[in-house]
């Protein structure tokens, strides 16, 4: 009989055309994407992480989904049926768009806000007490390096860092189109295994305040790409 996996479920988060799509498909895939297209609705694919419990040589494989949600403004309605039981966040911006730097508090508070509708003149207020209480692993990562001209590289990246620490998390800048950027034994490959390792651990090991275990319920494996039409929003809106 196969042993049941574990998984977690993470959701990457930003404005349309940041890259989302791409970055999702060099996670999972380990090599760049030919053509994408626009996602209506959310895509889950999934990448499988051997985590290792500190102390221990025992290591262990998780399931890790990534929900890419599609991130049209016209949609935003439909965001929160996607939001449910995540274990952490990937937020996703494009290096050379400062709006879709600016947007990521508007997508953070949009999860931590979805159950409290709580809304700043027609959008989701981030609010950072709020997200003390929640403590989502995040990870922040910037798309479409290759396209800073080289006079502006450390002002964009500097930018990208001050982002990083208003949401508390740390922060990848790479170039979806390149396999190199997310290579083993990189520093964003470190990152990105550090950050994967910090959602099995909330999500698994760490206590509660009233000092239970997360849950260790144990689920059917997902199948290794998932598509939610906006059939299946109606559905869910209706």
């Amino acid at each position: 009989m196969a042993v049941p996996v574990e998984k977690v479920k993470v959701l990457v988060l930003g404005d349309s055309g940041v890259g989302k799509s791409s970055l999702v498909h060099l996670i999972s895939q380990g090599e760049a994407m030919g053509n994408s297209a626009w996602t209506i609705g959310c895509n889950v694919d999934v990448k499988l992480h051997d985590y290792r419990e500190e102390g221990t040589p025992h290591e262990k494989t998780f399931c890790v989904e990534l929900w890419d949600v599609g991130g049209s403004i016209n949609h935003s309605l439909s965001h929160s049926v996607f939001f449910n039981s995540a274990h952490g966040l990937i937020l996703v911006h494009d290096l050379t768009n400062r709006k879709s730097q600016g947007n990521l508090r508007r997508w953070l508070g949009e999860v931590l806000n979805k159950d409290a509708g709580k809304k700043n003149n027609g959008e989701f207020d981030y609010d950072e007490e709020v997200f003390s209480e929640n403590q989502l692993p995040v990870l922040v990562i910037g798309t479409k390096m290759d396209r800073i001209p080289d006079n502006n590289l450390e002002e964009v990246l500097s930018r990208s860092s001050s982002v990083a620490g208003q949401c508390r998390a740390d922060f990848i800048n790479l170039d979806c189109m390149q396999n190199k950027h997310l290579a083993a034994g990189t520093t964003n490959a470190v990152k990105l295994s550090r950050f994967f390792d910090k959602v099995i651990e909330k999500r698994y090991y760490t206590q509660d305040p009233r000092g239970r275990l997360g849950s260790q319920e144990r689920r059917r494996p997902p199948s290794m790409t998932r598509t939610f039409s906006p059939t299946f929003l109606q559905e869910k809106l209706d």
